[in-house]
């Protein structure tokens, strides 16, 4: 089972890495204030504006900012299609720095909210009504730090359970990180896949094994302070959703379909209205799963830091006292929601699956 595991990771991983950079989309300001900030609405901006960059991907991996405002961290890869492919170092002299433009064989480039539009030589964004650049953007397929993010997950992974396979062959007892990982997988099995999905959940273990902890390892992450959202990328949560929707999809049984197009034991007035109903709930389920992940990780973090940047703004010994403790508080309440959110997410996906592949029964009443 934790063979099959590994290799249904892997391939989550590899389909993963592309859709899983820029998820987030920031509009721009395009107007200046008409009048000076006080110095208390400047600091709320500042901390807004570094809670929407630290939501955001990113080309570089930032450890922290020194008191001058410099990032300490390491260069990622910038890979880009645009008339050809193009790779540098997010360092190095074709790098992009935030706000400048830069040239890369002959075109110019800019990084706008960490996306990559194509510009002028003199670097104009055009804006559009909603306020974000409508320049054509190149194909970005960089190393952002979310797909960093998801290598190392990934390696980590395949790994941890592929020497726990390992370990098994040469004895039923577990030993090791095996002690530790063992009842959640046992949890898993005897309490999310079982109960929703019947005798044939053997079939589906692998899946919800591999979704579990990857979104459980992702939202851990999440925690640190080095601006790691991986689940807080809608394009991320999105992707996921659409594995669960296709398993589901392509295991449904007849029995499924029929209740979906045309429901037994129902007048056919009523068939005909609530098969749109119907069909629309398939594409709705997919849909909770991605904007309750999405969601409730991205919330987390905005709290987290909003409380941490409300000590910067009222700058007395109340907030110094009070804000810390409740910042703690709604981190230890984080990591619950980290665990939470993998489990919820797992589990309405065995229920989907469940519900897709289970018989049903019907009884035929003879009229009289």
């Amino acid at each position: 089972m934790l063979k099959k595991f590994a290799v249904l990771f892997y391939s989550i991983f590899v389909l993963s890495l592309v859709s899983a950079q820029h998820g987030e989309t920031s509009t721009a300001s395009v107007a200046a204030p008409t009048q000076e900030l006080s110095e208390k609405d400047k600091v709320s901006k500042e901390n807004k504006e570094y809670i929407d960059h630290h939501l955001l991907d990113a080309h570089d991996f930032t450890l922290m900012v020194d008191k001058d405002g410099h990032h300490i961290g390491f260069p990622l890869p910038v890979i880009f299609y645009d008339n050809g492919f193009h790779s540098f170092m997010s360092n190095s002299k074709e790098g992009f720095i935030h706000g400048e433009t830069t040239e890369v064989d002959g075109s110019y480039y800019k990084l706008h909210h960490e996306k990559i539009f194509k510009t002028d030589a003199t670097g104009n964004l055009i804006l559009g009504e909603d306020g974000f650049p409508t320049n054509e953007r190149p194909l970005d397929l960089s190393i952002t730090k979310s797909v960093l993010i998801l290598i190392v997950v990934s390696i980590f992974l395949l790994v941890l359970f592929g020497g726990m396979a390992k370990s098994y062959k040469k004895s039923v007892v577990p030993t090791g990180a095996a002690r530790f990982f063992e009842p959640l997988i046992i949890f898993v099995r005897d309490e999310v896949a079982i109960p929703n999905i019947g005798h044939k959940y053997k079939r589906f273990m692998g899946y919800l094994l591999t979704v579990f902890f990857f979104i459980l390892f992702l939202n851990v992450l999440g925690l640190m302070p080095f601006g790691i959202n991986v689940t807080g990328n809608i394009t991320m949560t999105f992707f996921l959703a659409i594995l669960t929707y296709l398993i589901t999809t392509f295991s449904a049984n007849k029995d499924y379909w029929k209740h979906i197009f045309w429901m037994p034991g129902v007048p056919v007035p009523m068939k005909l209205i609530m098969l749109p109903i119907e069909l629309l709930g398939t594409i709705t389920k997919p849909f909770a799963l991605m904007i309750r992940l999405f969601a409730n990780m991205t919330a987390g973090h905005i709290v987290v830091m909003s409380l941490i940047g409300l000590i910067y703004v009222f700058k007395n010994v109340a907030a110094g006292i009070a804000f810390p403790f409740l910042t703690l508080v709604i981190y230890l309440l984080e990591v619950l929601v980290a665990f939470l959110q993998a489990y919820i997410f797992t589990m309405l996906s065995a229920l989907f699956i469940g519900m897709a592949v289970q018989e049903h029964e019907h009884e035929h009443h003879a009229a009289h």
